[in-house]
């Protein structure tokens, strides 16, 4: 088995709960040194206590990325304590989705997700770049979404935020060549992550499901509403050809994965994917 995470120094961005949490957890179970950032302090704070006491290493900062300069603090506070950043995960993310029709209820949620979703995501390449630049290595995983594809209906502020994430990712890594890898994780549906808490409109997933719509709502039921235990067992088993949905766990272990790579391999873009999913993009 590769051994590549071990001993690196990791951020990661909202780490205080779900997904991100997931993946601080795993690297630090794969002996990463961990800074936890989530704009929620006292979350952080219980997960790096939890990954010491769990044997890792892992210290936390209450981080907006949306500020600049706290995310510069952030990196700042891994060198002073670590003398290195080897990876950042941009993780920190929200999903609004709705109409142009939404507009009056959705705005201040849209103007949210560029600053988070965009600003956020350049913010954390910036404040890390001048310390992997100076090492000679280094790596950026920013969590991108299959709604950056392609333009979608019912989320377009979502999907741009997205697609912008793509081209950033691109033009870091052809500038940063020979110094630091760029990896695009690019997620299907993922529920449990949180994301659908910042949802405006839930009528608004239909850009994405298409005309499998109401297979999709059949199947969701199943899941997580009144179907039987048998369909629920055939949709929710990663074993199983029909598995519907990937967890964040399945997610968080794709996302290790490709930071468990030897510096000079790397996978610059990844969609993680259930195989029974009704996405079309």
């Amino acid at each position: 088995m590769s051994d590549h995470v071990r001993g690196k120094v990791v951020i990661v961005t909202g780490a205080a709960s779900g997904f991100g949490r997931l993946v601080a957890e795993k690297v630090a179970a794969r002996g990463a040194r961990v800074v936890v950032a989530d704009i929620d302090a006292e979350g952080a704070e219980s997960v790096a206590a939890a990954i010491r006491a769990t044997g890792g290493e892992a210290i936390h900062r209450g981080t907006d990325v949306t500020d600049r300069v706290e995310m510069t603090g952030l990196a700042t506070l891994a060198v002073d304590t670590y003398a290195a950043i080897d990876v950042l995960v941009n993780n920190a993310g929200i999903m609004p989705l709705a109409f142009f029709s939404d507009h009056a209820a959705a705005a201040e949620a849209w103007d949210r997700c560029i600053d988070v979703n965009l600003k956020g995501v350049l913010h954390g390449i910036t404040a890390v770049y001048d310390q992997m630049m100076a090492q000679g290595h280094g790596h950026v995983v920013n969590i991108s979404s299959i709604y950056g594809n392609v333009p979608v209906v019912g989320s377009a502020v979502y999907s741009a935020t997205k697609a912008a994430v793509n081209v950033m990712s691109e033009s870091l890594r052809a500038e940063s060549q020979g110094r630091i890898k760029v990896t695009v994780v690019r997620p299907t549906g993922v529920p449990g992550t949180g994301l659908g808490a910042s949802i405006v409109n839930g009528e608004a997933v239909v850009g994405l499901v298409g005309q499998n719509m109401e297979l999709f709502r059949q199947r969701a039921t199943a899941v997580f509403g009144t179907g039987s235990p048998k369909a629920r067992a055939e949709l929710t088993d990663p074993e199983k050809i029909t598995y519907w949905a990937i967890s964040p766990d399945e997610l968080a272990a794709q996302v290790v994965y490709v930071i468990d790579q030897p510096w000079g391999v790397s996978i610059s873009d990844i969609t993680v994917r259930a195989s029974g999913e009704q996405y079309l993009f």
